[in-house]
C-alpha cells in the first residue's frame, strides 16, 4: 500500500521509511512563523522553558510577521510589537518583518520601507510564500490557525499554540500525530463566476465544521489543479473551518515555478502514490457549483448567494489571507468597474506587495485602485485589519452590530468586532456584487460569465 503526500513529508521528517495514521513522531520544522498576537506568548513559553539567555534552534527558519494589530494607537498592540522587536533584536533572527513605522505613525500608515530587506510586509500568510519561506516537502508550523494556507505548495502547514512553538524555538522539533488522509477531488470545469471560496465553502457546507477534525485534507482533481496560487491558497487557507490539521495541494508546473521565482533554497517535492489509502474520497463536479455563502454565525452554515437575495447588509469587506490577494481584488474589479457601491465598502490588501498590485493590475483601462476609488470604496493598509476584530480604531472593524459580508475565513460571533455583528462569508465577486445593492446578490447579475477568473 502506498502512501499520502503528508505521510510521506512526515516520515521524511521523522527519519522513517514510512509512517502511519494515529502514530506519533518526532519531526524536525523548516520553519517557525509566529506574529504580533502569539508570539509575546511564544517568546515567554521558550525564555521561562529554556532560559532567558537560551538561543532559537535556528535564526534563519523563525519568521516573525507582525501584521494582526498594528495600524492602531492602542498601546497594549505596541507593547506586542516591542517584545517581537527585542527578541529579535537579541536572538539575531533573520525573518522579522518589522513595522517599526507604525509607531513613528501614533498607529497610523507610513510609506513602506522597501530599502529594509526585512520591512514591513503584512499578513503572515500571503507574505510567508512571497518572500520565499514556502517550498514543498516542508513542515511549516505557525502560531496560527489559517497556517494551513501553506498547504498550497505541497507542504506540511498547521497551526499550533504558544507551547508548542516555545518548544519548537529552542530544538527545532515537534512531537506529531500522523494524520488521516481525506481527499476531495473536483472533476470537471468550475464556471467563470465560481471562485476557490466557493469550493471550500461548499466543502464545509457538506462535511461540517468537524468533518475532518485532525485530517489532512488534500484537495484533487481538474479543477483544484486549474486554479492560479492565490485560489489553492485560498483553499487550503481554510481547512481549518472543517477540522482540518491541514490543507494540502500537489504541487504541479506552476507550485514549483512560483517557489522557484520567491527562494534559492533546495527544496524536494513529494508526492501521493496512485495506491495511497484515504479514510476517505469525497467528489464535486464542479460544473454544478455556484456562488456560495456561510451564514452567521459558522463557517457550514451554507447556502447560495441566490437564495439569500433579500438578506440587506450594511457594509462589504474584501481583504484578509483568505480575500486579499491580487486575483480577489481582480475579481471585485471586475464586478466594481464603472458602477457605485450602495454601502460602506472596506479594501484591504494583504500585503504590501498585494498593495502595490493595486496600482500595476489593470482591468480594462483603469488600475485596481482608480476602479475601487471611482466605486466609492475605502482602500486601507495592508494588514489583517477587522478580519480578527482589533481594537476600536480598527479599519473596517465594525463595530455596531451590522451585517456585514466578507471574504474572511471565520464568521463567529465578534469575529469583525461588534458581538452582535453578523458575518457572511462570501467571494470576492459575491462581496463586490452585494456592495452594489446593499444586499448579498449573486455576482451573475453583473458579470460576463464568459471570462473565468484565478485560472491559470
Amino acid at each position: 500500500m502506498g502512501a499520502t503526500i503528508t505521510e510521506k513529508i512526515l516520515a521524511r521528517h521523522a527519519g522513517r521509511a514510512s509512517v502511519t495514521p494515529g502514530e506519533n513522531v518526532w519531526c524536525d520544522v523548516d520553519i517557525l512563523m509566529t506574529h504580533d498576537i502569539c508570539g509575546p506568548g511564544t517568546i515567554g513559553v521558550f525564555e521561562h522553558e529554556f532560559g532567558p539567555d537560551a538561543k532559537v534552534f535556528d535564526r534563519d527558519k523563525v519568521v516573525i510577521v507582525p501584521d494582526h494589530y498594528i495600524f492602531t494607537a492602542d498601546a497594549k498592540s505596541h507593547r506586542n510589537l516591542d517584545i517581537l522587536r527585542d527578541f529579535a533584536r537579541r536572538q539575531g533572527i533573520t525573518y522579522f518583518y518589522d513595522a517599526d513605522f507604525v509607531h513613528a505613525g501614533q498607529g497610523m500608515p507610513q510609506p513602506y520601507c522597501d530599502s529594509n530587506a526585512t520591512a514591513y510586509r503584512g499578513v503572515c500568510h500571503v507574505a510567508l510564500p512571497q518572500n520565499g519561506h514556502t517550498r514543498p516537502g516542508e513542515i511549516l508550523l505557525g502560531t496560527d490557525s489559517h497556517t494551513c494556507t501553506h498547504g498550497a505548495f505541497g507542504e506540511f502547514a498547521t497551526g499550533i499554540g504558544n507551547t508548542e512553538a516555545g518548544f519548537v524555538l529552542g530544538t527545532g522539533k515537534l512531537w506529531l500525530k500522523v494524520p488521516v488522509s481525506v481527499k476531495f477531488v473536483f472533476r470537471g470545469e468550475l464556471p467563470a463566476h465560481v471562485m476557490a471560496k466557493d469550493m471550500i465553502l461548499h466543502v464545509i457546507g457538506e462535511i461540517g465544521v468537524d468533518g475532518a477534525t485532525y485530517a489532512a485534507m488534500e484537495f484533487a482533481g481538474q479543477a483544484v489543479m486549474g486554479l492560479n496560487i492565490d485560489e489553492r491558497m485560498t483553499i487550503c487557507n481554510m481547512a481549518i473551518e472543517a477540522g482540518g490539521k491541514s490543507g494540502i495541494i500537489a504541487p504541479d508546473a506552476l507550485t514549483l515555478e512560483f517557489v522557484r521565482s520567491r527562494t534559492k533554497q533546495p527544496f524536494e517535492p513529494l508526492f501521493s502514490d496512485a495506491d495511497a489509502a484515504y479514510a476517505r474520497t469525497i467528489e464535486f463536479d464542479a460544473s454544478k457549483l455556484e456562488p456560495t455563502v456561510a451564514q452567521p454565525h459558522s463557517p457550514d452554515n451554507r447556502a447560495t448567494a441566490r437564495q439569500l437575495r433579500d438578506v440587506a447588509i450594511q457594509r462589504s469587506y474584501i481583504g484578509s489571507c483568505t480575500g486579499g490577494k491580487t486575483t480577489d481584488f481582480v475579481a471585485a474589479a471586475t464586478v466594481l468597474q464603472g458602477r457605485k457601491v450602495a454601502v460602506e465598502t472596506y479594501i484591504v490588501p494583504a500585503t504590501v506587495e498585494v498593495d502595490r498590485d493595486l496600482d500595476r493590475v489593470q482591468v480594462g483601462p483603469k488600475s485596481l485602485r482608480e476602479i475601487f476609488t471611482a466605486a466609492g470604496c475605502r482602500v486601507g493598509p495592508a494588514s489583517c485589519a477587522a478580519c480578527l476584530g482589533g481594537p476600536v480604531d480598527t479599519f473596517g472593524r465594525a463595530n455596531d452590530p451590522i451585517a456585514v459580508i466578507s471574504t474572511t475565513n471565520r464568521n463567529f460571533p465578534g469575529r469583525m468586532g461588534h458581538k452582535d455583528s453578523r458575518v457572511y462569508l462570501a467571494s470576492p465577486l459575491t462581496a463586490a456584487a452585494s456592495a452594489l445593492t446593499g444586499k448579498i446578490t449573486d455576482p451573475r447579475e453583473f458579470l460576463d460569465t464568459g471570462k473565468p477568473i484565478g485560472r491559470v
